[in-house]
């Protein structure tokens, strides 16, 4: 059995919020995917990627920023990890 990653960076920590970043890996030799390999993301939320057979298994943890550091630029937050099994 080979393994498929796939990496979710949603607006929000709905599910249901649209996709600003992803990564893809595959473990099963099939596809060879490279960051910025393309200008559409794989799906439009995360919802249509769990519709689509993915497994969600890990969600980002919801950390407040710290007083006074609401607006500072910083690393994608709302990061979730999907599987799919081959």
């Amino acid at each position: 059995m080979k393994q498929q990653v796939l990496v979710l960076y949603l607006a929000t920590s709905a599910l249901d919020a649209p996709v600003v970043g992803w990564s893809s890996y595959d473990g099963t030799g099939r596809t060879h995917p490279t960051a910025g390999d393309g200008d559409e993301p794989p799906y439009e939320t995360g919802v249509d990627a769990l519709r689509d057979g993915w497994r969600l298994f890990q969600a980002s943890q919801l950390i407040p920023p710290y007083p006074g550091s609401e607006y500072d630029t910083s690393f994608l937050k709302h990061e979730f990890f999907f599987e799919k099994l081959s």
